[in-house]
């Protein structure tokens, strides 16, 4: 095999099928594959490589073939491999008996019967591979055949003179596939005039089953290409490898800039893990995650790729001049599935282990370098902080791998690929399931494969497509997965001798130092260390105290290390900034101090130039960017940060003058400042098993057909049940799914996270990747925005579900969330599916509470919600600067709309601030709800009734039987959950938390 020979193959694999082929087929007389497929196969001069078909020398090849027009050795790889996608991603179909007339008479064919056949454009429905959930589009059907042939084949020559092709100049075949395989999906709307732009990315690979676009079975197509043609034998593997540890690794840190770093340097280190793969075999080896439009992955494609620059001009992460910039984002998890070369799998996982620690090596001796000059000693004469560096990340990070070659599944047909032997599969599969030898397991024992795998043929002349290999994906992917587990069980551990006193962080190795000598200093006894210099030389660096050692100094400096390397990719200065969590307390006040003229109090100015100005949330920024008092309100938090804490006199000063500055606003002497912030940490629940098909979130066969299919489907199988338990039967597994999982995650993520919280909210997101997120918010905006990103997570905004698409498409600035799909700035987005869950532990802390703490709690809180709230729930941790703390988890929905209600009656001008205390005093002699509901609730609404008046008054009884059938539902536990909600209602009602009442309708108005 050459070098070209690969990714000729890959390229011939990518274009096999035309991107607009649901829209063409049935309906060009070229047939699909005749149209922009044959013409990109022309145009890239594939029927001038050696080895090209000639009908006229090999009869045995059908025009068909010829139409192809590939060389034989890359047409064979092609076909297998678009076999075997389509069976991995597709439901096999029942055939029928058809009469077809030729010039020698009449003769029957099996073929796909007219049912199961689909005109797209006339009623284009998409499906949600996780949900079942149809996504009707309308009418399609006035898109002229040609004008779309035209445009598709324009995109792509477009990108091929992108790269410099010219007339027969030789092809650069990587480059070409690569362009290909990143920018094919994206059609810029000066080519598509507004027409397909949003739906181009998801047209469906089959009309049938309009549950996986075109791209995901192109990526898979190529991806299968690849492996056959680099391995001697043609053969397939599925590798599947994960680094760690990774709780342990993000958990160990001190603030919230650690937090950000151990997360996006375990997102870094899984791609330096994926790069080898991704040069080897290109980018669609890997099916989970997905690497399409990662920022990452793009600069390594501009930078190593040599793809032009102009091609990236309109990504996201070439605009930002700030860590908003989605490069900052942990974009990957710590694992990636991939098909590769059977022969090669071990070398190929060899060859990533090796990577990834040679690059943290590299990246632990310029942190060793930097701080060694920071602190004024000579790295080049020092060598004892470089060795301690390389000792301690000897074997880091962990590496385990497994991989299942496809050649245990025989095809006794290896021209069709078909009639299975499994026997190879099933002994292989047999120790991990617990099972003798030969016995059927796992995906072999479901009644889909019983159906699937005999050669029936019933009375009515129905039959199912033959399987091939690309079936038993299902199958492989399992036993990779419990492969992979056992290999991680199985791991051996190197024991490292540490001596002296352990790093402040993580108290596990001992800390970098340039004398070995003062390993054996406590810590009131170092003076002059390695530290200590770069605590007083470079605080960001390290706090007073602090001693790193090596994985902690790396995570420490990856922020500054980074950000140079980002700055250096987009041409400009990224500047890293942190909203303080006094400014994150202060932000609703300063919007509304903005709103109403931003005034300032007698004296404030002249101090104001003496006070450094803070980063403000992006919202807050841009709403009010022409304000001329932005600048006043950048600098006013600054007061408070440039008074010592320990000097009450100068932060006294500060603090009046702030008030009577913010009061202004409010038509007050002084305003009351808000001293508390939040926190969110959400997490996606049963992420593992949703990986790996669970019940829950997969969907029958039959649901993923396309309606006119499935009432042609249903008619067809009430005669035959064996085809009616098919179509009942959940669907395994799949490519498809891993590939739309991941693109789920990666659009939440990466855009809608950001959008939510710092674009509809006045918070700060700290790191989103994949289903986790850390955001910092003002109180007042902590329902709101952990609500709507739950909402989002699935898909499924509440408002929206109503609401007619056509009519939502029209708002492209505004987050819409409908069926499991998302709408914003002209993009449809698949998210996670309604069946997809997710759980937020939130914190509301002083901003002066130590953040090591907070931390603690925040993640406590998450756990909480996973365990007390059976997942899917929230649970709200409130530390009070006076002391003591409370507690609030529930589940997701009436609870929190609960809160939302009752914190509006408090905060009604007709509710007395005692209303809580009050209620809080008299429960204490009360049974559990759970044994006196009645009670509870007539003593409830009476109390609260009785602290209001007028309007607020009235609402009191609802709100009391509201209260009482949620604490019921607690059992014993009701009476302490009940005291907890309504004492977190009470502290959020406070008027410094949110708006006053008196200015909601000014407030309306303005936004």
């Amino acid at each position: 095999m050459t070098h070209d020979h690969l990714w000729q193959t890959k390229l011939a694999a990518r274009i096999h099928d035309p991107a607009e082929k649901a829209l063409v087929l049935l309906r060009d007389p070229a047939g699909h594959e005749g149209g922009t497929s044959r013409a990109l196969t022309r145009l890239l001069g594939f029927d001038q490589l050696p080895e090209h078909i000639d009908p006229d020398n090999d009869e045995a090849l059908s025009a068909t073939l010829f139409r192809k027009g590939l060389p034989r050795g890359i047409y064979r790889h092609v076909q297998r491999a678009d076999w075997w996608a389509a069976a991995a991603d597709r439901p096999q179909w029942p055939m029928q008996q058809v009469s077809v007339h030729t010039k020698t008479g009449e003769q029957k064919v099996v073929a796909v019967a007219p049912w199961a056949q689909v005109r797209w454009t006339q009623k284009p429905v998409l499906i949600h591979p996780l949900t079942g959930a149809q996504f009707d589009l309308g009418r399609l059907g006035e898109t002229d055949i040609n004008d779309l042939k035209e445009r598709s084949f324009a995109h792509f020559s477009g990108l091929l003179k992108a790269l410099g092709a010219e007339g027969d100049a030789p092809q650069d075949w990587r480059k070409t596939l690569l362009a290909y395989w990143r920018f094919g999906p994206d059609l810029a709307e000066t080519q598509d005039n507004g027409k397909l732009g949003a739906l181009w990315p998801l047209l469906p690979a089959d009309t049938r089953v309009p549950d996986h676009s075109i791209w995901d079975h192109l990526d898979l197509t190529s991806a299968f290409a690849g492996a056959f043609t680099a391995d001697p034998q043609g053969e397939a593997a599925l590798l599947a490898l994960s680094i760690g540890p990774v709780q342990g690794f993000i958990a160990a840190a001190r603030s919230t800039s650690d937090l950000w770093a151990g997360s996006h340097l375990l997102s870094r280190l899984a791609w330096e893990a994926m790069r080898p793969v991704c040069e080897a075999l290109g980018p669609d080896a890997i099916l989970f995650p997905r690497l399409r439009g990662i920022p990452q992955v793009d600069l390594w494609l501009r930078d190593q790729m040599g793809l032009p620059p102009k091609l990236f001009e309109g990504c996201e992460w070439m605009q930002g001049g700030t860590d908003a910039n989605p490069l900052f984002s942990a974009a990957l998890p710590n694992r990636f599935v991939a098909v590769v070369p059977a022969s090669r799998a071990q070398a190929i996982a060899e060859e990533v282990t090796q990577a990834v620690r040679q690059w943290l090596t590299r990246q632990g001796e310029e942190v060793v370098r930097r701080l060694l000059e920071v602190a004024g000693f000579d790295p080049s004469a020092t060598p004892t902080p470089f060795e301690q560096m390389r000792a301690q990340l000897a074997g880091f990070p962990e590496v385990h791998w497994a991989a299942v070659p496809f050649s245990l599944i025989r095809t006794r047909n290896e021209d069709k690929q078909t009639d299975l032997d499994v026997g190879g599969l099933l002994s292989a599969m047999a120790p991990f399931f617990g099972v003798a030898p030969g016995q059927f397991c796992g995906f072999l024992d479901t009644p889909a494969w019983k159906v699937l795998a005999q050669n029936i043929e019933w009375a009515d002349g129905t039959t199912f497509f033959a399987p091939n290999p690309g079936v038993l994906y299902p199958a492989v992917y399992d036993l990779a997965e419990r492969v992979l587990a056992a290999a991680k069980a199985a791991r051996t551990f190197e024991q490292q001798a540490q001596q002296g006193w352990r790093d402040s962080l993580s108290g596990e190795v001992e800390w970098l130092t340039t004398d070995r000598a003062q390993l054996a200093l406590p810590p009131g006894q170092r003076t002059d260390t390695l530290w200590t210099r770069v605590a007083d030389r470079k605080p960001a660096w390290a706090k007073e105290g602090e001693h790193l050692g090596a994985l902690a100094a790396i995570k420490r400096l990856w922020p500054t290390l980074f950000a140079g390397e980002a700055s250096q990719a987009i041409d400009r200065e990224v500047g890293r900034f942190v909203v303080s969590t006094h400014t994150m307390a202060l932000a609703h006040q300063l919007d509304q101090w903005l709103e109403r003229g931003g005034h300032t109090a007698p004296g404030t100015a002249e101090k104001l130039k003496d006070a450094e100005p803070v980063a403000l949330p992006r919202r807050l920024t841009r709403r009010h960017a022409k304000n001329p008092a932005l600048d006043d309100a950048k600098h006013l938090p600054g007061l408070l940060e440039a008074a010592p804490s320990d000097e009450d006199k100068k932060l006294s000063d500060a603090e009046k003058l702030l008030k009577k500055t913010l009061g202004t606003a409010l038509n007050q002497d002084e305003a009351k400042l808000e001293t508390y912030y939040a926190m969110l940490m959400m997490d996606g629940d049963r992420m593992g098993a949703i990986l790996s098909g669970d019940g829950k979130t997969s969907i029958t066969y039959r649901q993923s057909f396309h309606p006119q299919v499935q009432a042609g489907f249903d008619q067809h199988a009430a005669r035959q049940q064996r085809i009616q338990q098919y179509g009942a039967q959940k669907r395994p597994v799949s490519p498809n799914r891993h590939l739309a999982i991941s693109g789920a995650l990666n659009d939440f993520s990466q855009t809608v996270v950001r959008h939510v919280v710092e674009e509809e909210h006045l918070g700060r997101v700290i790191y989103a990747g994949g289903d986790d997120v850390l955001a910092m918010l003002p109180v007042a905006d902590l329902l709101p925005c952990m609500q709507q990103l739950r909402h989002a997570y699935s898909g499924t905004l509440p408002e929206d579900e109503s609401k007619d698409w056509g009519d939502l498409r029209k708002d492209r600035d505004k987050l819409h969330c409908k069926g499991g799909f998302a709408w914003l700035r002209g993009r449809l987005m698949r998210m996670m599916g309604e069946h997809a869950t997710a759980s937020t532990g939130a914190l509301i802390a002083h901003h002066q509470a130590p953040l090591a703490a907070v931390l603690r709690e925040l993640r406590a809180a998450e756990k909480r919600a996973k365990s007390e709230g059976g997942r899917d729930a929230f649970s709200i941790t409130v530390i009070k600067r006076s002391g003591g703390a409370l507690y609030l988890t529930a589940q997701w929905g009436e609870p929190l709309a609960l809160l939302g209600d009752l914190i509006e009656f408090l905060r009604d001008e007709g509710t007395s601030r005692r209303a809580v205390y009050h209620s809080l005093e008299w429960l204490r002699d009360l049974p559990d709800p759970y044994h006196a509901p009645e009670m509870h609730e007539s003593l409830l609404s009476y109390q609260l009734a009785r602290q209001s008046r007028g309007h607020a008054s009235k609402g009191a009884p609802h709100i009391a039987k509201r209260l009482t059938k949620l604490a019921a539902q607690r059992g014993d536990n009701g009476r302490v959950w009940l005291a907890n909600f309504l004492s977190v209602a009470e502290f959020l009602a406070r008027e410094t938390r949110g708006k006053p009442k008196s200015t909601t309708q000014l407030e309306k108005q303005a936004a």
